[in-house]
């Protein structure tokens, strides 16, 4: 009788454990399933694969490992073309039929403000998104959870940086037509009003094109010492070639969003002195244990892969997630793990600091500033004459 109502209590256990588990979507007791929609095809592919790339590399780290609580990472990716259309049907796809535990990794402004009330209806975490955006940083959106630091901090880096270091106040921008182009113009135009000074001309092309020749003339009525570029790669790779071509000497720069590799590899003899923000550490330096870590992941996931920023930006989230996870219990909930991120506040990934807490998702404020020389990327910690 007492090995009956041994075996029969062990039963109840493990259905009351199951059941438990069962009304989190995407816990199981063996894994833990995400859901991404990015980029993947389309003339910002490179983006969404190097982010995938990333998160499945430390995922797979952390299986390695034995998982978090002995439940795997899995993370399910559908492409959006960077399309908000797109990625509104994959986000009710993750959400509604995959069952994801949490969204993670999308790629783009005007996406992630497609796809993110669609988290927020449905209770589901929105982590590492792809973008500086502001609105993505209200306090009131506690179920995102940023990593990057923003556009905003962004473009107050390079004012800062050509107002102080080459004395540059006339400063022109061309920008997507779209909503992560407007957000990052808004910077622009923030950074230029906290030093009572005003745009020089901006120009706009159309997402997902490289129509950008209009928008290069009309700047250059304008006549700017320097021209800040609020755009996908190929569509600056165009611009800069023409520029240059036709004789602009002004300093270009772009932010973070714009994926460095790519762009140098699109602009080639035409990339050089064309700088850009980054808002995660050199992917090939040794600087922080984060760096060997990474690329060690990086290569056991995937032996060919080149380190990237947008890569280890992707590890990084993965990194972070696999950190909540571990703090939000036995069974975590979305709610566990939303409140595993707040009450713990400071996470140090490898020697990458974030910082997390009640009315805060923003993560990192850390802006680095490079610049393409050859073909590759270099730090440019001042700004040369």
């Amino acid at each position: 009788m007492n090995k009956c109502r041994t075996g029969a209590l062990a039963a109840v256990l493990w259905l009351a454990a199951t059941a438990a588990g069962a009304q989190t979507p995407g816990v199981a007791t063996d894994r833990i399933l995400f859901g991404q929609s990015a980029a993947l095809g389309g003339p910002t592919a490179d983006l969404g694969n190097e982010m995938r790339r990333g998160i499945l590399a430390a995922f797979e780290e952390v299986n390695r490992a034995g998982g978090v609580g002995g439940r795997r990472l899995e993370l399910r990716s559908y492409d959006d073309r960077y399309e908000p259309e797109l990625a509104i049907a994959n986000t009710r796809r993750l959400i509604e039929d995959d069952g994801v535990f949490a969204l993670i990794g999308g790629v783009g402004t005007t996406t992630s403000a497609a796809s993110e009330p669609l988290a927020r209806a449905a209770g589901v975490p929105f982590i590492a998104p792809f973008s500086g955006a502001e609105f993505l940083r209200d306090p009131a959106l506690g179920h995102v959870v940023n990593v990057r630091a923003s556009y905003y901090e962004e473009t107050e880096a390079m004012v800062e940086r050509l107002t102080s270091d080459l004395g540059i106040s006339r400063i022109g921008v061309l920008y997507q037509d779209d909503s992560y182009g407007r957000n990052g113009l808004a910077g622009v135009r923030r950074a230029l009003d906290r030093r009572g000074l005003e745009l020089a001309g901006t120009g706009t092309y159309m997402r997902n094109t490289t129509a950008v020749k209009t928008a290069l003339l009309g700047l250059g009525r304008g006549n700017p010492d320097a021209i800040v570029i609020i755009g996908a790669y190929m569509p600056s790779a165009v611009f800069t070639r023409w520029a240059r071509k036709l004789g602009v000497e002004a300093p270009i720069f772009n932010i973070s969003f714009v994926g460095s590799d790519a762009l140098a590899a699109a602009l080639g003899p035409a990339g050089d002195g064309v700088y850009i923000t980054q808002v995660v550490p050199f992917p090939d330096g040794g600087s922080l244990p984060l760096l060997a870590e990474y690329r060690k992941a990086l290569v056991a996931h995937e032996a060919a892969a080149r380190p990237s920023f947008v890569s280890l930006e992707g590890y990084i989230a993965g990194r972070l997630t696999a950190e909540v996870l571990a703090r939000a219990g036995e069974a975590p909930t979305r709610a566990s793990f939303l409140s595993a991120l707040t009450t713990t506040g400071k996470f140090d990934i490898g020697g990458f600091t974030l910082r997390y807490g009640p009315g805060d998702n923003r993560g990192s404020d850390q802006v680095f500033l490079t610049v393409v020389r050859k073909g590759d990327i270099f730090s440019a910690e001042r700004l040369a004459p």
